[in-house]
């Protein structure tokens, strides 16, 4: 049994987007974490966080997203969790921002996991398709009068998802199982959108973790949105400083701003919502459970369960817990008691 330790260092590293879930429960590419593993090494494998505060001995840890050949050499003992550091095919994520940098490599990985020895759906004749033999469609997927182009990187269509007439598509892409790409818009690799979620406008370089809606005009770019958000229509973020100087995003652990590279956008934790027209300021974090609103950009750290932008006024729970309600209802889906108990647990620490 493949024991995976959920570090909560690792957990803390990773605000705002491991509070709600286990580190091994980020998606990234087209599946989670833990999919990939055990995809990789059969559905047999169980993936079992320690109990202990401590990393669990004789484990790999939880933030290490391996590929197929990083899989063959552990089952072949050629590594293993104490000596895997010099495999060249894995990636480790340290910072959120890494969702969004190693997006690109994780699709290749994934599409080629996912589709290997296995037939797409047809294409169909309304589609305009580059390079369709990068292209590969799951039963139950509905598109036309759509571009798809695989030319820069493989392009993957889950189950019951749709591509709706005018979007412009290029790769690498995943839509997963039930979500929506609306009329017109304009997606740029490497890209992700999680399950049953809906997106449009515009979007590079984002991945979006699942039932979340980004359904309008304005510019999602080099992003990480977690589930259960709502980008209100016309919301646009900054990703490259005027000055073309690296950016510099607010890190909660270490309670300092940290070098993030060139390109960063909004990091927003689950069940945060923007209003109409806001304007993320580059490299912005947006903590859990926050509704976001207000003149001008954005502070550049928004806390958890903030009122307004400016992260000076507190969402009241129980508002809180009936708002996230009310928009799981719209998935056909409840707050659970288990749900409340990890929110309270977050509100109380805020």
């Amino acid at each position: 049994m493949l024991t995976i330790s959920d570090d909560p260092k690792i957990k803390n590293q990773l605000y705002p987007f491991a509070q709600i879930r286990p580190v091994v429960e980020i998606r990234i590419g087209i599946l989670t974490i833990k999919e990939k593993w055990q995809k990789l090494l059969g559905p047999s494998v169980h993936l079992q966080p320690a109990l202990a505060d401590e990393p669990a001995l004789n484990s790999f840890p939880c933030n290490l997203i391996p590929s197929k050949s990083f899989a063959v050499d552990y089952l072949k003992e050629i590594i293993s969790p104490a000596n895997y550091q010099g495999h060249s095919s894995y990636r480790l994520l340290e910072f959120p921002w890494h969702i969004a940098e190693y997006n690109d490599w994780a699709l290749r990985e994934d599409f080629k996991l996912i589709t290997e020895g296995r037939y797409s759906q047809p294409i169909p004749e309304t589609v305009q398709a580059i390079k369709s033999t990068q292209i590969f469609i799951e039963e139950g997927a509905r598109m036309q009068y759509c571009i798809l182009n695989a030319t820069t990187g493989p392009i993957y269509i889950g189950k019951h998802a749709e591509i709706m007439e005018g979007a412009i598509i290029r790769g690498p892409f995943a839509l997963c199982e039930g979500s929506v790409v609306k009329m017109g818009t304009k997606i740029y690799g490497a890209t992700t959108v999680g399950p049953h979620s809906v997106v449009g406008g515009e979007i590079k370089n984002s991945v979006i973790f699942g039932y979340s809606n980004k359904a309008h005009d304005g510019y999602l770019g080099d992003s990480v949105i977690g589930e259960w958000c709502n980008i209100g229509a016309g919301t646009s973020n900054s990703n490259l400083k005027n000055t073309a100087s690296d950016v510099k995003l607010w890190h909660q652990p270490a309670k300092e701003f940290l070098n993030a590279g060139l390109k960063c956008g909004v990091m927003m934790g689950d069940y945060s919502r923007c209003a109409i027209n806001t304007s993320f300021n580059t490299a912005t974090v947006t903590g859990i459970a926050a509704h976001v609103f207000g003149e001008g950009l954005t502070s550049k750290y928004i806390p958890d369960f903030s009122w307004g932008s400016d992260g000076k006024e507190r969402y009241r729970f129980e508002k809180a817990l009936q708002d996230i309600s009310n928009w799981k209802k719209l998935k056909n889906k409840i707050l659970t008691d288990q749900d409340i108990q990890i929110l309270k647990g977050i509100f109380d620490h805020t």
